[in-house]
């Protein structure tokens, strides 16, 4: 099994919504991506992805929340923007842009230093 990670970083607010309904304080913070694909076999140039094609992907996806409160976004109006949010909102975006073959297997998002939340899709979602 082959592994290949991209990662990519950009600031954000938002203000997660607590247990009574209230929002926290508004807040931002310097938020780091990590996104991680496998699968079995590599391709003709000995390539599970091509890094200059996956990495412009999620630059382009996290250029969106760059300067944003994520309470804000369509995507996060239903859901607490919390990290583990975030973290499926990127792996629903780039997991169907992938090559037969290769699942997305891992979001990490760290929202502040040692602060990390992990997002583990399952198989069927991910790949075409």
């Amino acid at each position: 099994m082959f592994e290949v990670s991209v990662s990519g970083r950009f600031i954000a607010a938002h203000q997660l919504r607590l247990p009574d309904g209230t929002l926290e304080p508004l807040h931002h913070h310097n938020w780091s991506v990590t996104v991680t694909f496998a699968g079995p076999a590599l391709d003709n140039n000995g390539l599970l992805l091509d890094f200059n094609e996956i990495k412009p992907r999620l630059d382009e996806l996290l250029a969106i929340l760059f300067d944003r409160n994520l309470n804000e976004l369509p995507a996060l109006a239903t859901r607490n923007p919390s990290a583990e949010n975030v973290a499926v909102h990127i792996a629903d975006q780039l997991g169907g842009l992938l090559p037969t073959g290769v699942r997305l297997t891992c979001v990490e998002v760290e929202e502040a230093p040692g602060c990390i939340a992990r997002y583990r899709p399952s198989g069927d979602k991910v790949t075409r």
